[in-house]
């Protein structure tokens, strides 16, 4: 294990387990690599390090004891929309905000697991663009070319795994917010189906369209965390049945019938792929035929599916507004949102709920004539700095439609899909594609990627080391 990057996540937890590294070491390091990046990356609001090196020599002495967990003393991150117990959950706000009293529920199963969370990652405002910056705690850059943002909402999550920092990190999604920011570093982003990760404290994280994500740099380490934040805490309301999704990786898929969308889902303005990315996603597609799966064009009947987002993640705004230490300090266009989140969040809320039922039905016919769907995650490549950070409100919605029109109807259906990493555009700008299946398909999901792992290789490649203390782009 070289200390300038993070070893992969079950590279780590078994040369833990060997006694040829100790955590100890291993938390240094990743805290080292941290502190080097903060003027160039800046992917952490809240670094635990006096509290992380020692929860790493407590890992040490159970390791030492004989003691094994499946990440036993293996140093990872959390998104700054989790509870840490002890450390506040600003969720990308300025503001005083208090130190949690307790662990939320996934973060629970992470320490549970034996993990060392050695801080909380950058996010913008309550989560609601897809880039990280804000006036809270600046600007997080993309490791793979620093002037441009590595997406969001989990930004802060997928530069740090980008650039080694740690092996692996929890993100959120409630319109790709794990899938985008994958897409734009060249990670694996599992979005998984509601409830397999606890979204507690917040049983129904914006009315059910967020759940918990994680990112890694191989199938392997995203499934294994996965595996060890899944679970429900006992008041959870979606409660889907346990799966191991590590026992898909290597697993053959057998033949599938692949549908490969490019028309995104209907918006009110319009969104274009670039034909740059387009490239990229139909290079995925003619590869997974090589493999001997059949892929044809074909569009799921979304319909206007957009009519049942709004209200429910308008609604959500409004709910994280109402506890905020300071509404002064919010973004206007946050404000805003809450705005048309208290309007929608009686009736039409209400029927944006009812309709998830017929849009499970109408979409999953699709399922019955194909066993995964292939698509963009983004229609263009990433944004430069501060592209969309200083637009109003009606500007930024627009311009974050054009660019990722497709990764937020999955969250409408709760169902999981998986970025997988599709090359690169232009100066060497990460762009992915989404693996997506119904109810309960990690599993097949998990395979699917894996089988494109070993054929493509793409964790073999790591973003140019930018220079400590000083600020690129």
């Amino acid at each position: 294990m070289t200390p300038d990057r993070a070893a992969g996540l079950a590279e780590s937890a078994r040369a833990l387990a060997a006694g040829e590294v100790t955590s100890r070491a291993l938390v240094e390091r990743a805290l080292a690599r941290i502190e080097a990046t903060r003027p160039t990356l800046n992917a952490f609001r809240v670094v635990r390090a006096e509290a992380a090196l020692a929860e790493a020599d407590a890992a040490d002495r159970e390791l030492a004891a004989g003691v094994r967990r499946p990440l036993l003393g293996v140093p990872v991150a959390v998104k700054d929309d989790m509870d840490v117990a002890g450390e506040p959950t600003a969720f990308g706000c300025r503001g005083e905000f208090p130190p949690a009293a307790e662990d939320g529920e996934a973060v629970r199963r992470l320490r549970a697991a034996g993990a060392v969370i050695v801080g909380k990652t950058n996010t913008c405002e309550l989560g609601q663009w897809p880039f990280t910056e804000g006036p809270a705690f600046g600007e997080t850059r993309n490791p793979w070319h620093t002037g441009h943002t590595p997406g969001g909402s989990s930004g802060g999550s997928a530069a740090a795994v980008a650039a080694g920092l740690v092996p692996a990190a929890l993100g959120s999604d409630g319109a790709g917010s794990v899938r985008i920011p994958a897409s734009w570093t060249h990670l694996i982003g599992i979005k998984p189906q509601r409830g397999r990760i606890s979204t507690w404290p917040r049983g129904e994280a914006f009315h059910g369209i967020t759940v918990n994500g994680t990112l890694a740099r191989t199938v392997a380490d995203a499934a294994l965390l996965l595996d060890a934040a899944g679970g429900n805490h006992a008041r959870d309301p979606h409660r889907p049945p346990r799966l191991t999704v590590s026992e898909a990786v290597g697993r053959d898929p057998g033949r599938l019938r692949v549908a490969l969308s490019l028309k995104p889902p209907f918006t009110a303005v319009p969104a274009r792929l670039r034909p740059e990315v387009r490239d990229r996603v139909l290079g995925l597609a003619e590869r997974l035929a090589a493999l001997g799966h059949t892929v044809e064009e074909a569009d799921p009947p979304y319909g206007q599916i957009g009519l049942t987002f709004v209200p429910r993640a308008t609604a959500g705004i409004a709910d994280y507004v109402r506890e905020a230490p300071d509404l002064a300090l919010l973004d206007p266009r946050t404000r805003g949102a809450a705005r048309l989140g208290r309007l929608l969040g009686g009736a039409p809320l209400r029927a944006a709920r009812r309709a998830e039922a017929v849009l499970h039905r109408r979409i999953g016919a699709f399922f019955d004539s194909y066993d995964v769907l292939l698509t963009p995650t983004t229609a263009a490549p990433p944004p430069a700095i501060g592209a969309l950070s200083g637009l109003g409100g009606l500007a930024t919605d627009r311009a974050m439609i054009a660019a990722c029109p497709y990764a937020w109807p999955w969250n409408v259906l709760g169902w999981p899909g998986v970025n997988v990493p599709a090359g690169f555009v232009g100066d060497g700008l990460p762009v992915g594609a989404q693996l997506l299946g119904p109810a309960a398909s990690e599993p097949l999901l998990v395979s699917v990627a894996a089988q494109l792992e070993s054929e493509l290789r793409w964790h073999e490649s790591w973003p140019p080391v930018a220079e400590p203390n000083t600020r690129v782009g």
